[in-house]
């Protein structure tokens, strides 16, 4: 059955100011779109990656080729990372459990957002920051390219709570370089009511 591309959570516009529409635009229809066209391509061509789902791939993702773990990474980052955003008002709050994890595995939450953004500023290149529960506690870390924790080769491995994209196409139409002042708008448009359900999940 061929991946295909959910349409976002809500409008192009909904997450100005720290995301422009045309930004929006053009990475979710643009960009996230041939990732999902370029996997379906190169699963059809790989038998071994026939018939499973995405996070079945990412179990075996040292087995398959390079063009899978690109596009296929790519597609699975992107649907989680429009999730893990929303308009202002929509927000949310960390729950009492994330709060209390940010609290004492990471040193509270200006510290957790200090140590977020260095990893996606101090990610050389294209990437992601994230926030993992690893051996049952919140941890930062970053992956180059379209890799993520779930991968079974990854150095650090994970589930996934937030998750912030610093690829260049992410943030470069209103940002130009300034990819420290975008992840400081992040901030204001992170999903905290997803961000609660993947750490109960994790945790769970």
């Amino acid at each position: 059955m061929a991946f295909t591309l959910a349409p976002l959570p809500y409008a192009y516009d909904a997450l100005e100011p720290a995301i422009d529409k045309e930004t929006m635009t053009f990475h979710h229809d643009k960009h996230h779109q041939t990732y999902v066209d370029n996997l379906n391509k190169f699963v059809d061509a790989t038998p071994a990656a026939q018939g499973k789902s995405l996070e079945e791939l990412m179990g075996i993702m040292s087995t398959l080729p390079k063009s899978i773990r690109n596009n296929g990474g790519g597609h699975w980052n992107h649907a989680l990372f429009w999730e893990l955003l929303a308009p202002a008002g929509e927000t949310g709050e960390p729950s009492a459990e994330l709060a209390a994890a940010i609290e004492a595995d990471l040193g509270g939450m200006d510290k957790f957002k200090e140590d977020f953004n260095a990893a996606g500023a101090g990610q050389f290149g294209s990437g992601w920051a994230w926030l993992i529960v690893q051996d049952g506690k919140l941890k930062v870390v970053s992956t180059p390219n379209q890799d993520n924790p779930l991968m079974d080769d990854a150095p650090e491995k994970g589930a996934v709570v937030l998750a912030a994209d610093v690829w260049e196409h992410a943030y470069y139409l209103k940002y130009q370089n300034r990819r420290a002042d975008y992840l400081k708008a992040f901030w204001t448009v992170v999903n905290w009511n997803k961000a609660n359900e993947l750490y109960a999940a994790a945790k769970g």
